[in-house]
Protein backbone atom coordinates (compact mmCIF):
# COMPACT_ATOMS: atom_id res chain seq x y z
CA UNK A 1 0.00 0.00 0.00
CA UNK A 2 1.14 3.19 -1.01
CA UNK A 3 1.27 6.92 0.60
CA UNK A 4 2.54 10.05 -0.66
CA UNK A 5 5.86 10.96 -0.19
CA UNK A 6 5.26 13.23 2.94
CA UNK A 7 3.41 10.25 4.40
CA UNK A 8 6.05 7.65 3.56
CA UNK A 9 8.97 10.04 4.90
CA UNK A 10 10.71 8.45 2.04
CA UNK A 11 14.69 9.62 1.56
CA UNK A 12 16.38 9.58 -1.95
CA UNK A 13 17.88 6.16 -2.07
CA UNK A 14 19.87 3.63 -4.81
CA UNK A 15 17.93 2.08 -7.42
CA UNK A 16 19.59 -1.59 -8.76
CA UNK A 17 21.16 0.01 -12.16
CA UNK A 18 22.75 2.99 -9.86
CA UNK A 19 23.95 0.66 -6.54
CA UNK A 20 27.75 0.58 -8.66
CA UNK A 21 27.19 4.00 -10.29
CA UNK A 22 28.95 6.42 -7.80
CA UNK A 23 32.48 8.06 -8.66
CA UNK A 24 35.64 6.82 -6.87
CA UNK A 25 35.95 9.28 -4.29
CA UNK A 26 40.05 9.06 -4.63
CA UNK A 27 42.29 11.69 -3.33
CA UNK A 28 45.44 13.31 -4.83
CA UNK A 29 47.65 11.18 -4.06
CA UNK A 30 49.81 13.16 -2.14
CA UNK A 31 46.84 13.18 0.09
CA UNK A 32 46.34 9.83 0.68
CA UNK A 33 49.88 9.24 2.40
CA UNK A 34 49.80 8.66 5.97
CA UNK A 35 50.65 12.09 8.21
CA UNK A 36 53.59 11.72 10.40
CA UNK A 37 52.96 9.86 14.24
CA UNK A 38 53.40 12.88 15.71
CA UNK A 39 50.45 14.50 14.22
CA UNK A 40 48.19 11.79 14.93
CA UNK A 41 45.83 11.71 17.04
CA UNK A 42 45.06 9.23 19.54
CA UNK A 43 42.76 6.43 19.09
CA UNK A 44 39.50 6.81 20.80
CA UNK A 45 38.30 3.57 22.73
CA UNK A 46 35.64 1.50 21.52
CA UNK A 47 32.48 1.19 23.55
CA UNK A 48 32.37 -1.28 25.67
CA UNK A 49 29.89 -3.45 23.46
CA UNK A 50 32.05 -3.01 20.29
CA UNK A 51 35.04 -4.16 22.29
CA UNK A 52 33.43 -7.41 22.83
CA UNK A 53 33.21 -8.48 19.38
CA UNK A 54 35.38 -11.24 18.35
CA UNK A 55 36.57 -10.30 15.02
CA UNK A 56 38.12 -13.72 13.97
CA UNK A 57 34.60 -15.46 13.70
CA UNK A 58 33.40 -12.19 12.14
CA UNK A 59 36.20 -11.49 9.43
CA UNK A 60 36.28 -15.05 9.28
CA UNK A 61 32.73 -15.40 7.11
CA UNK A 62 33.43 -12.13 5.42
CA UNK A 63 34.14 -12.60 1.66
CA UNK A 64 35.13 -10.18 -0.50
CA UNK A 65 32.73 -10.66 -4.13
CA UNK A 66 34.53 -10.12 -7.96
CA UNK A 67 31.17 -10.01 -10.38
CA UNK A 68 31.63 -9.76 -14.41
CA UNK A 69 27.96 -8.42 -15.45
CA UNK A 70 26.52 -7.45 -18.69
CA UNK A 71 23.73 -5.74 -18.23
CA UNK A 72 21.26 -4.91 -20.98
CA UNK A 73 21.80 -2.33 -23.93
CA UNK A 74 18.14 -1.24 -24.14
CA UNK A 75 18.61 0.69 -26.83
CA UNK A 76 20.50 -2.43 -28.73
CA UNK A 77 18.05 -5.31 -27.57
CA UNK A 78 19.84 -7.97 -29.86
CA UNK A 79 23.12 -7.65 -27.75
CA UNK A 80 24.04 -6.97 -24.14
CA UNK A 81 26.34 -4.19 -22.65
CA UNK A 82 30.03 -4.19 -22.44
CA UNK A 83 31.15 -6.68 -19.66
CA UNK A 84 31.97 -4.36 -16.17
CA UNK A 85 34.03 -5.63 -13.19
CA UNK A 86 32.32 -4.69 -9.80
CA UNK A 87 33.53 -5.81 -6.40
CA UNK A 88 30.93 -5.92 -3.19
CA UNK A 89 31.16 -7.85 0.03
CA UNK A 90 29.36 -10.91 1.29
CA UNK A 91 29.11 -13.03 4.59
CA UNK A 92 29.01 -17.02 4.94
CA UNK A 93 25.35 -17.94 6.37
CA UNK A 94 23.87 -21.73 6.82
CA UNK A 95 23.63 -24.09 4.75
CA UNK A 96 26.90 -23.73 3.08
CA UNK A 97 25.68 -20.13 1.37
CA UNK A 98 27.07 -16.57 0.84
CA UNK A 99 24.46 -13.96 1.37
CA UNK A 100 24.97 -10.30 -0.58
CA UNK A 101 23.10 -7.98 -2.50
CA UNK A 102 21.06 -8.79 -5.92
CA UNK A 103 22.60 -6.00 -7.11
CA UNK A 104 25.87 -7.24 -6.78
CA UNK A 105 25.40 -10.13 -8.84
CA UNK A 106 22.73 -9.32 -10.88
CA UNK A 107 23.02 -9.71 -14.63
CA UNK A 108 26.69 -11.68 -14.24
CA UNK A 109 28.17 -14.07 -16.35
CA UNK A 110 30.94 -14.73 -13.62
CA UNK A 111 30.79 -14.50 -10.12
CA UNK A 112 33.97 -15.37 -7.68
CA UNK A 113 34.70 -14.87 -3.81
CA UNK A 114 37.68 -14.57 -2.11
CA UNK A 115 38.24 -14.65 1.84
CA UNK A 116 39.36 -12.34 4.11
CA UNK A 117 43.02 -12.81 4.27
CA UNK A 118 43.55 -14.91 1.46
CA UNK A 119 44.93 -15.10 -2.07
CA UNK A 120 42.50 -17.37 -4.07
CA UNK A 121 39.34 -16.52 -5.62
CA UNK A 122 36.67 -19.46 -5.82
CA UNK A 123 33.82 -19.65 -8.36
CA UNK A 124 30.66 -19.10 -7.34
CA UNK A 125 27.11 -19.16 -8.61
CA UNK A 126 24.19 -17.57 -7.60
CA UNK A 127 21.52 -19.66 -6.33
CA UNK A 128 18.42 -17.68 -5.73
CA UNK A 129 18.18 -13.80 -6.32
CA UNK A 130 15.57 -10.99 -4.79
CA UNK A 131 15.97 -7.73 -6.77
CA UNK A 132 13.25 -6.09 -5.11
CA UNK A 133 14.31 -6.68 -1.36
CA UNK A 134 18.07 -6.98 -3.17
CA UNK A 135 19.48 -10.12 -1.48
CA UNK A 136 20.70 -12.92 -3.12
CA UNK A 137 22.08 -16.14 -1.77
CA UNK A 138 25.56 -17.49 -3.88
CA UNK A 139 27.06 -21.26 -3.93
CA UNK A 140 30.39 -22.02 -4.05
CA UNK A 141 31.89 -24.94 -6.32
CA UNK A 142 34.10 -25.97 -4.03
CA UNK A 143 32.15 -26.25 -0.30
CA UNK A 144 35.03 -27.61 1.17
CA UNK A 145 35.37 -23.73 2.32
CA UNK A 146 33.03 -23.81 4.64
CA UNK A 147 34.94 -26.31 6.71
CA UNK A 148 36.80 -23.56 7.40
CA UNK A 149 34.47 -20.72 7.59
CA UNK A 150 31.46 -21.15 9.54
CA UNK A 151 28.26 -18.82 9.49
CA UNK A 152 28.20 -15.71 11.00
CA UNK A 153 24.95 -15.42 13.97
CA UNK A 154 22.32 -13.17 12.98
CA UNK A 155 20.33 -11.44 15.80
CA UNK A 156 17.00 -12.21 16.24
CA UNK A 157 15.71 -8.85 16.74
CA UNK A 158 15.30 -5.88 15.50
CA UNK A 159 18.53 -3.25 16.98
CA UNK A 160 17.78 -0.50 19.64
CA UNK A 161 18.22 3.08 18.01
CA UNK A 162 21.44 4.41 19.68
CA UNK A 163 22.96 1.38 19.78
CA UNK A 164 26.83 1.26 18.29
CA UNK A 165 27.25 -0.91 15.09
CA UNK A 166 30.74 -1.95 13.02
CA UNK A 167 29.87 -2.56 9.28
CA UNK A 168 32.80 -4.94 7.76
CA UNK A 169 33.13 -4.95 4.02
CA UNK A 170 35.45 -4.00 0.99
CA UNK A 171 34.79 -0.69 0.23
CA UNK A 172 36.61 1.93 -2.55
CA UNK A 173 39.80 3.45 -1.61
CA UNK A 174 41.86 -0.03 -0.86
CA UNK A 175 42.11 -3.81 -1.12
CA UNK A 176 41.99 -4.77 2.44
CA UNK A 177 38.82 -4.66 4.96
CA UNK A 178 37.80 -1.86 5.83
CA UNK A 179 35.63 -1.46 9.96
CA UNK A 180 33.91 1.77 10.11
CA UNK A 181 31.84 2.07 13.07
CA UNK A 182 28.46 4.64 13.81
CA UNK A 183 25.20 4.43 15.44
CA UNK A 184 21.91 2.96 14.61
CA UNK A 185 19.66 5.96 13.96
CA UNK A 186 16.68 5.18 12.21
CA UNK A 187 14.34 2.37 11.73
CA UNK A 188 11.28 2.62 9.32
CA UNK A 189 9.46 0.34 6.48
CA UNK A 190 9.31 1.68 3.47
CA UNK A 191 10.12 1.34 -0.79
CA UNK A 192 13.50 -0.81 -1.73
CA UNK A 193 12.94 -1.57 -5.50
CA UNK A 194 9.20 -1.60 -6.91
CA UNK A 195 7.22 -3.13 -5.92
CA UNK A 196 8.71 -4.47 -2.80
CA UNK A 197 8.60 -2.32 0.61
CA UNK A 198 10.22 -3.53 3.93
CA UNK A 199 12.12 -2.54 7.01
CA UNK A 200 15.52 -0.36 6.45
CA UNK A 201 17.31 0.87 9.06
CA UNK A 202 19.42 3.84 8.72
CA UNK A 203 22.75 4.09 10.53
CA UNK A 204 25.87 7.13 10.51
CA UNK A 205 28.43 4.66 9.88
CA UNK A 206 30.26 5.05 6.75
CA UNK A 207 28.91 2.89 3.77
CA UNK A 208 30.58 3.32 0.06
CA UNK A 209 30.27 1.50 -3.17
CA UNK A 210 32.18 -1.90 -2.30
CA UNK A 211 30.02 -2.28 0.93
CA UNK A 212 27.19 -3.87 -0.34
CA UNK A 213 26.86 -7.17 1.19
CA UNK A 214 28.82 -6.48 3.82
CA UNK A 215 27.78 -7.29 7.66
CA UNK A 216 26.70 -4.49 10.02
CA UNK A 217 27.35 -6.23 13.60
CA UNK A 218 25.74 -4.94 17.26
CA UNK A 219 27.59 -6.74 19.71
CA UNK A 220 28.94 -10.20 17.88
CA UNK A 221 25.81 -10.89 15.92
CA UNK A 222 24.87 -9.69 12.81
CA UNK A 223 21.98 -7.08 12.33
CA UNK A 224 21.72 -6.85 8.84
CA UNK A 225 23.54 -6.57 5.54
CA UNK A 226 24.62 -2.71 4.29
CA UNK A 227 23.27 -2.19 1.23
CA UNK A 228 23.34 2.10 0.03
CA UNK A 229 23.88 4.76 1.03
CA UNK A 230 22.86 8.92 0.13
CA UNK A 231 25.01 10.12 -2.40
CA UNK A 232 24.33 13.63 -1.75
CA UNK A 233 24.24 13.45 2.22
CA UNK A 234 26.58 13.06 4.76
CA UNK A 235 26.53 9.57 7.39
CA UNK A 236 23.29 7.81 5.91
CA UNK A 237 24.11 4.76 5.19
CA UNK A 238 21.04 2.08 4.92
CA UNK A 239 21.30 -1.78 6.02
CA UNK A 240 18.59 -4.35 5.17
CA UNK A 241 17.64 -6.07 8.86
CA UNK A 242 17.61 -9.60 9.69
CA UNK A 243 14.42 -9.80 9.93
CA UNK A 244 13.64 -8.95 6.15
CA UNK A 245 17.20 -11.76 5.46
CA UNK A 246 14.75 -14.35 7.40
CA UNK A 247 11.71 -13.80 5.47
CA UNK A 248 14.29 -14.23 1.86
CA UNK A 249 15.41 -17.40 3.26
CA UNK A 250 12.22 -19.27 4.22
CA UNK A 251 11.08 -17.90 0.84
CA UNK A 252 13.79 -19.52 -1.06
CA UNK A 253 13.49 -22.87 0.94
CA UNK A 254 11.62 -24.95 -2.11
CA UNK A 255 14.11 -23.81 -4.41
CA UNK A 256 11.71 -20.61 -5.79
CA UNK A 257 11.70 -16.54 -4.84
CA UNK A 258 7.87 -16.08 -4.92
CA UNK A 259 8.22 -12.78 -3.27
CA UNK A 260 6.61 -10.38 0.12
CA UNK A 261 2.88 -10.13 0.16
CA UNK A 262 2.03 -6.46 0.05
CA UNK A 263 -1.03 -4.52 -0.12
CA UNK A 264 -1.00 -1.76 -3.18
CA UNK A 265 -3.86 0.43 -2.14
CA UNK A 266 -3.29 3.97 -2.27
CA UNK A 267 -3.93 5.95 1.50
CA UNK A 268 -4.21 9.19 3.07
CA UNK A 269 -3.39 10.43 6.41
CA UNK A 270 -6.50 11.40 8.28
CA UNK A 271 -5.25 14.44 10.03
CA UNK A 272 -6.89 16.64 8.00
CA UNK A 273 -10.45 18.49 9.62
CA UNK A 274 -11.75 18.58 6.43
CA UNK A 275 -11.04 15.25 5.42
CA UNK A 276 -12.57 14.03 8.34
CA UNK A 277 -15.36 15.88 8.45
CA UNK A 278 -16.20 15.11 5.18
CA UNK A 279 -16.31 11.68 6.65
CA UNK A 280 -18.46 12.19 9.62
CA UNK A 281 -16.07 10.43 11.71
CA UNK A 282 -15.81 10.70 15.43
CA UNK A 283 -12.98 12.71 17.65
CA UNK A 284 -12.11 8.52 18.65
CA UNK A 285 -11.91 7.20 15.28
CA UNK A 286 -8.20 7.12 14.24
CA UNK A 287 -6.65 5.59 10.87
CA UNK A 288 -5.58 5.65 7.21
CA UNK A 289 -8.08 7.04 4.44
CA UNK A 290 -8.45 4.68 1.31
CA UNK A 291 -7.72 7.10 -1.41
CA UNK A 292 -8.07 4.37 -4.60
CA UNK A 293 -8.48 1.40 -4.44
CA UNK A 294 -5.63 -1.49 -5.82
CA UNK A 295 -8.42 -3.08 -7.72
CA UNK A 296 -11.58 -1.92 -9.98
CA UNK A 297 -12.75 -5.23 -9.48
CA UNK A 298 -16.54 -4.73 -7.74
CA UNK A 299 -16.28 -7.80 -5.69
CA UNK A 300 -12.81 -6.43 -4.50
CA UNK A 301 -13.45 -5.54 -0.51
CA UNK A 302 -11.86 -2.51 -0.11
CA UNK A 303 -13.68 0.99 -0.87
CA UNK A 304 -12.76 4.33 -1.63
CA UNK A 305 -13.01 6.40 1.65
CA UNK A 306 -13.09 3.27 4.11
CA UNK A 307 -10.97 4.30 7.23
CA UNK A 308 -8.33 1.23 7.79
CA UNK A 309 -8.52 1.07 11.80
CA UNK A 310 -6.63 -1.73 12.65
CA UNK A 311 -4.50 -4.31 10.67
CA UNK A 312 -5.13 -7.63 12.30
CA UNK A 313 -5.43 -6.71 16.14
CA UNK A 314 -3.30 -4.12 16.01
CA UNK A 315 -4.65 -0.07 16.41
CA UNK A 316 -3.74 2.15 12.90
CA UNK A 317 -3.13 5.90 13.88
CA UNK A 318 -3.93 9.09 11.67
CA UNK A 319 -0.67 9.01 10.02
CA UNK A 320 -0.97 4.96 9.02
CA UNK A 321 1.31 4.20 11.56
CA UNK A 322 1.57 1.55 14.35
CA UNK A 323 3.61 0.85 17.28
CA UNK A 324 6.47 -1.59 17.59
CA UNK A 325 7.29 -1.71 20.75
CA UNK A 326 7.91 1.69 22.94
CA UNK A 327 9.79 3.69 20.73
CA UNK A 328 9.19 2.60 17.07
CA UNK A 329 6.65 3.51 14.63
CA UNK A 330 6.24 1.94 11.01
CA UNK A 331 3.75 2.14 8.40
CA UNK A 332 1.02 -0.48 9.06
CA UNK A 333 1.80 -2.37 6.07
CA UNK A 334 5.10 -3.84 7.51
CA UNK A 335 2.15 -6.09 9.30
CA UNK A 336 1.39 -7.13 6.00
CA UNK A 337 4.07 -9.51 5.83
CA UNK A 338 3.35 -11.07 9.22
CA UNK A 339 -0.15 -11.45 9.41
CA UNK A 340 -1.15 -12.57 5.52
CA UNK A 341 -2.33 -15.88 5.42
CA UNK A 342 -3.69 -17.56 1.87
CA UNK A 343 -2.82 -14.79 0.37
CA UNK A 344 -5.01 -12.33 2.67
CA UNK A 345 -4.85 -10.29 5.30
CA UNK A 346 -7.58 -9.35 7.93
CA UNK A 347 -8.15 -5.35 8.47
CA UNK A 348 -10.98 -3.37 10.25
CA UNK A 349 -12.68 -0.53 8.72
CA UNK A 350 -15.36 1.90 9.23
CA UNK A 351 -17.61 2.58 6.59
CA UNK A 352 -20.47 4.99 6.31
CA UNK A 353 -20.12 5.27 10.10
CA UNK A 354 -20.31 0.95 10.00
CA UNK A 355 -17.15 -1.04 11.80
CA UNK A 356 -16.71 -3.71 9.25
CA UNK A 357 -14.05 -7.05 9.73
CA UNK A 358 -12.77 -7.71 6.50
CA UNK A 359 -10.20 -10.07 4.76
CA UNK A 360 -8.35 -8.47 1.62
CA UNK A 361 -6.46 -9.96 -0.63
CA UNK A 362 -2.68 -9.79 -0.94
CA UNK A 363 -0.11 -9.69 -3.37
CA UNK A 364 3.66 -10.16 -3.80
CA UNK A 365 3.55 -8.48 -7.19
CA UNK A 366 1.88 -5.00 -8.58
CA UNK A 367 0.96 -5.50 -12.42
CA UNK A 368 2.41 -2.63 -14.31
CA UNK A 369 2.12 -2.10 -18.23
CA UNK A 370 5.30 -1.05 -18.73
CA UNK A 371 7.33 -3.68 -16.02
CA UNK A 372 10.99 -3.60 -15.03
CA UNK A 373 13.16 -6.37 -16.42
CA UNK A 374 13.68 -7.56 -12.96
CA UNK A 375 17.35 -9.48 -13.81
CA UNK A 376 16.16 -10.75 -17.46
CA UNK A 377 17.30 -9.13 -20.75
CA UNK A 378 14.56 -7.39 -22.70
CA UNK A 379 12.56 -9.49 -26.06
CA UNK A 380 13.05 -7.94 -29.25
CA UNK A 381 12.17 -9.05 -32.92
CA UNK A 382 13.56 -7.68 -36.12
CA UNK A 383 11.63 -7.47 -39.31
CA UNK A 384 13.32 -5.06 -42.47
CA UNK A 385 15.34 -2.37 -41.29
CA UNK A 386 13.23 -1.71 -38.25
CA UNK A 387 13.18 -3.71 -34.44
CA UNK A 388 10.67 -3.62 -31.84
CA UNK A 389 10.58 -4.63 -28.22
CA UNK A 390 8.39 -4.69 -25.21
CA UNK A 391 7.92 -1.18 -23.13
CA UNK A 392 10.60 -2.04 -20.04
CA UNK A 393 10.74 0.72 -17.56
CA UNK A 394 14.34 0.88 -17.82
CA UNK A 395 14.33 1.89 -21.11
CA UNK A 396 12.60 5.17 -20.16
CA UNK A 397 15.06 5.87 -17.59
CA UNK A 398 17.74 5.39 -20.09
CA UNK A 399 15.91 8.01 -22.63
CA UNK A 400 14.94 10.11 -20.07
CA UNK A 401 18.57 10.39 -18.13
CA UNK A 402 21.75 12.70 -18.12
CA UNK A 403 21.90 15.40 -20.14
CA UNK A 404 18.74 16.09 -22.30
CA UNK A 405 16.79 13.66 -20.22
CA UNK A 406 14.17 16.35 -19.07
CA UNK A 407 14.31 17.73 -22.71
CA UNK A 408 13.35 14.36 -23.64
CA UNK A 409 10.83 13.97 -21.11
CA UNK A 410 8.82 17.25 -22.11
CA UNK A 411 9.00 16.10 -26.28
CA UNK A 412 7.23 12.53 -25.51
CA UNK A 413 4.84 14.25 -23.09
CA UNK A 414 3.81 16.90 -25.63
CA UNK A 415 3.31 13.69 -28.44
CA UNK A 416 1.39 11.77 -25.70
CA UNK A 417 3.91 8.68 -25.52
CA UNK A 418 2.50 6.49 -23.49
CA UNK A 419 6.32 5.69 -22.05
CA UNK A 420 5.43 8.86 -20.35
CA UNK A 421 1.55 9.19 -20.00
CA UNK A 422 0.88 5.17 -18.79
CA UNK A 423 4.37 4.53 -17.35
CA UNK A 424 2.69 4.23 -13.63
CA UNK A 425 -0.64 2.50 -15.19
CA UNK A 426 -1.72 -1.13 -14.55
CA UNK A 427 -2.63 -3.24 -17.91
CA UNK A 428 -5.85 -2.05 -18.86
CA UNK A 429 -6.45 -5.84 -20.39
CA UNK A 430 -5.50 -8.86 -19.43
CA UNK A 431 -2.06 -9.23 -21.91
CA UNK A 432 -2.20 -5.70 -22.52
CA UNK A 433 1.57 -4.82 -23.29
CA UNK A 434 3.54 -1.57 -25.17
CA UNK A 435 5.75 -2.56 -28.31
CA UNK A 436 8.19 0.49 -28.86
CA UNK A 437 10.50 1.15 -31.63
CA UNK A 438 14.23 1.34 -29.22
CA UNK A 439 16.52 1.65 -31.86
CA UNK A 440 17.40 4.09 -35.20
CA UNK A 441 16.49 1.77 -38.66
CA UNK A 442 19.30 -0.19 -39.96
CA UNK A 443 20.89 0.50 -42.82
CA UNK A 444 19.05 -0.11 -45.82
CA UNK A 445 17.23 1.12 -49.08
CA UNK A 446 14.30 -0.19 -47.68
CA UNK A 447 13.86 2.87 -44.98
CA UNK A 448 14.16 5.55 -47.62
CA UNK A 449 12.30 8.77 -47.11
CA UNK A 450 11.17 8.00 -43.61
CA UNK A 451 12.24 9.24 -40.38
CA UNK A 452 13.40 6.38 -37.96
CA UNK A 453 10.54 6.35 -35.46
CA UNK A 454 12.84 5.49 -31.82
CA UNK A 455 11.03 5.47 -28.19
CA UNK A 456 7.76 5.46 -30.28
CA UNK A 457 4.94 2.91 -29.59
CA UNK A 458 3.28 1.01 -32.07
CA UNK A 459 -0.83 1.10 -32.22
CA UNK A 460 -0.88 -0.91 -35.17
CA UNK A 461 -0.16 -3.36 -37.81
CA UNK A 462 -1.86 -3.12 -41.01
CA UNK A 463 -5.31 -1.65 -38.96
CA UNK A 464 -5.15 -4.34 -36.29
CA UNK A 465 -4.31 -2.68 -32.94
CA UNK A 466 -1.46 -4.29 -31.09
CA UNK A 467 -2.09 -5.41 -27.70
CA UNK A 468 1.06 -7.23 -27.28
CA UNK A 469 4.69 -8.34 -28.30
CA UNK A 470 4.21 -11.51 -29.43
CA UNK A 471 0.67 -10.23 -30.91
CA UNK A 472 2.89 -7.82 -33.17
CA UNK A 473 4.97 -10.87 -34.16
CA UNK A 474 2.00 -13.02 -35.00
CA UNK A 475 0.55 -10.18 -36.98
CA UNK A 476 4.10 -9.63 -39.60
CA UNK A 477 3.98 -13.49 -39.67
CA UNK A 478 0.79 -13.93 -40.93
CA UNK A 479 -0.01 -11.04 -43.51
CA UNK A 480 -0.27 -11.56 -46.47
CA UNK A 481 -0.97 -8.20 -47.79
CA UNK A 482 1.47 -6.38 -50.44
CA UNK A 483 2.38 -3.66 -47.71
CA UNK A 484 3.26 -3.80 -44.22
CA UNK A 485 1.32 -0.65 -42.61
CA UNK A 486 2.93 0.19 -39.19
CA UNK A 487 1.33 3.15 -37.10
CA UNK A 488 2.24 4.82 -33.99
CA UNK A 489 0.66 6.16 -30.74
CA UNK A 490 0.74 9.70 -30.26
CA UNK A 491 1.71 13.06 -32.57
CA UNK A 492 4.10 14.15 -34.47
CA UNK A 493 5.31 10.66 -35.89
CA UNK A 494 5.16 9.25 -39.41
CA UNK A 495 3.61 5.89 -40.45
CA UNK A 496 5.82 3.49 -41.81
CA UNK A 497 4.71 1.13 -45.10
CA UNK A 498 7.05 -1.58 -46.31
CA UNK A 499 6.79 -3.67 -48.86
CA UNK A 500 6.24 -6.92 -46.84
CA UNK A 501 7.55 -9.65 -49.53
CA UNK A 502 11.02 -7.24 -50.00
CA UNK A 503 11.17 -6.67 -46.23
CA UNK A 504 11.19 -10.37 -45.59
CA UNK A 505 14.27 -10.54 -47.79
CA UNK A 506 15.88 -7.78 -46.48
CA UNK A 507 15.88 -9.40 -43.16
CA UNK A 508 18.73 -11.54 -43.63
CA UNK A 509 20.86 -9.16 -45.31
CA UNK A 510 20.20 -6.45 -42.65
CA UNK A 511 21.24 -9.07 -39.40
CA UNK A 512 24.42 -10.31 -41.61
CA UNK A 513 25.22 -6.74 -42.46
CA UNK A 514 24.90 -5.20 -38.75
CA UNK A 515 26.46 -8.65 -37.70
CA UNK A 516 23.03 -9.66 -35.78
CA UNK A 517 22.92 -13.69 -34.66
CA UNK A 518 19.24 -13.72 -34.51
CA UNK A 519 16.72 -11.80 -36.04
CA UNK A 520 14.70 -12.20 -32.90
CA UNK A 521 14.92 -13.37 -29.11
CA UNK A 522 13.98 -16.90 -28.33
CA UNK A 523 10.56 -16.52 -27.25
CA UNK A 524 9.85 -13.67 -30.44
CA UNK A 525 11.51 -16.76 -32.81
CA UNK A 526 8.94 -19.14 -31.07
CA UNK A 527 6.17 -17.59 -32.04
CA UNK A 528 7.49 -16.84 -36.08
CA UNK A 529 8.01 -19.88 -36.94
CA UNK A 530 5.17 -21.57 -35.44
CA UNK A 531 2.39 -22.18 -37.68
CA UNK A 532 -0.34 -20.05 -37.59
CA UNK A 533 -3.58 -21.42 -36.27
Amino acid sequence: MHFPTRFCGMLPRLTLAAAFAFPFLALPAAANEPSSPASQPAPAPLPAALADIKPSAVENALVKIFSTVRRPDLGHPWTKGSPQEITASGVVIEGRRILTNAHAVLYASQVQVRANQSGDKLSATVEAVAPGIDLAVLKLEDESFFETHPPLERAGALPQIKDPVLVYGYPVGGTSLSITKGIVSRIEFTSYNFPVSGLRVQIDAAINPGNSGGPALVGDKMIGLAFSHVATAQNIGYIIPCEEIELFLKDIADGHYDGKPALFDECNTLESPALRAFLKLDKSVEGAVVREVFSADPSYPLKQWDVITKIGGTAVDDQGMIKLGDNLRVRFTYLVQKLAQDGKVAVTVIRAGKELAIPVPVSPTRPRLIPFLQGTYPSYFIFGPIVFSPAADEFISTITAGTGGSTMSAILSFQSNPLITRRGDQPAFAGEELVVVPAPFFPHKLSKGFVAPVSRVVKSINGVAVRNFRQLVELLRDSTAEFIVIEFVGHGVETIVLPRIAARAATEEILTDSGIRAQGSADALAVWHAKAP
